[in-house]
């Protein structure tokens, strides 16, 4: 997932590839990191949107370039993650760097 967070991860394919069933590889997975995979990548997703915000990216850009399609979408993940908008976010960071 790490190498493949922008692109369209599918569980089957995910699970494919350990040689499992989706349900136990959802099960080994939630074991091993706590999380779903589905929770993991949106966790990751944020985290590289974060950063590219920073660097100082439009919002829609970054939102493509994490594997988002919905602009409104995206904006709504990122809030319910970190509080804010991604706006709202660089604002934030801008004010922090002054």
């Amino acid at each position: 997932m790490e190498k493949f967070y922008s692109e369209r991860v599918e569980l089957n394919d995910l699970a494919k590839a350990a040689f499992m069933s989706r349900f136990h590889y959802v099960r080994v997975f939630q074991r091993v990191y706590g999380l779903t995979p589905r929770a993991y990548l949106r966790d990751l997703r944020i985290s590289k949107a974060k950063t590219l915000i920073r660097k100082g990216l439009s919002v829609t850009q970054v939102c493509f370039d994490i594997g988002y399609e919905s602009v409104p979408t995206f904006s709504s993940v990122f809030k319910k993650c970190t509080g804010y908008t991604p706006r709202e976010y660089r604002r934030l960071h801008n004010s922090n760097l002054e």
